[in-house]
């Protein structure tokens, strides 16, 4: 059933002429193969807000005030698994991926949070262009098993759904001749954003590295006009989406 329906979906996205029509037709086949939840977002390197590339979506009530308002973008490790992954990926993967992390108690707490708003599991279909990571689909509620030939059919919708949203609403070339922004760090900026991302204070990472607090102050000035970020919390944001981080 579900491999029939996501057939015919791949046809129906190529003749959707409105991109209401578009989403309609993409959540009633996602919810149909048993999913209550779902994602079709352009991966932003340059607006660090966890929403800001959202094209089509659904999420549990609160769960989006909830996610901002205990900054797990910043640990999120399906956002950071999604910046390097080359195939599709289940949520428990992107755990197991960082089972040794710093972060590892917060990405815990995220998960089991995410849990109690009906986010119990999840697959994630990249989308790739000559830039690298441009986006994603993201499928989620109850734990089911898809099978190879559904998991290989979804990314073909996330691929086709994607492009096709674009298309319709004019972006589509515009995002093709993207050049990758190009971020240069040096070896002691990217030591401080390391250790700023693990949550240390100006101080601590001055304890640490035998530096001044004001030098620390100053790398960090630095790191933020070249990641043009407004604070520090965008700038390990910002930095963990251009990959500078992981």
């Amino acid at each position: 059933m579900n491999i029939n329906s996501l057939i015919q979906l791949l046809v129906i996205l190529e003749e959707c002429s409105k991109p209401e029509a578009l989403v309609g037709e993409l959540e009633q086949v996602i919810r149909g193969c048993g999913f209550e939840y779902y994602s079709l977002s352009r991966h932003s390197q340059q607006n660090p807000e966890p929403w800001a590339g959202t094209l089509a979506g659904r999420w549990p009530e609160q769960w989006q005030q909830i996610y901002a308002a205990k900054k797990y973008l910043l640990v999120d490790p399906i956002v950071r698994y999604l910046a390097h992954a080359q195939r599709p990926f289940r949520w428990r993967e992107s755990m197991a991926a960082f089972r040794r992390d710093a972060h590892g108690r917060r990405m815990e707490q995220m998960m089991v949070d995410a849990f109690g708003h009906g986010l119990e599991d999840g697959y994630i279909f990249p989308i790739h262009g000559r830039s690298g990571i441009l986006g994603g689909l993201s499928i989620s509620g109850k734990p089911i098993e898809l099978s190879p030939v559904e998991i290989a059919l979804f990314e073909a919708v996330a691929r086709k759904a994607f492009w096709r949203l674009l298309d319709l609403k004019g972006e589509a070339q515009a995002l093709e001749t993207v050049v990758p922004a190009e971020t240069p760090l040096t070896r002691r900026e990217m030591e401080i954003l390391r250790h700023l991302a693990e949550g240390m204070t100006s101080m601590e990472i001055s304890k640490m590295l035998k530096i001044s607090n004001h030098t620390v102050d100053w790398y960090m000035n630095g790191l933020q006009d070249k990641l043009k970020a407004k604070n520090r919390q965008q700038a390990v944001a910002l930095a963990f989406r251009h990959g500078l981080i992981s």
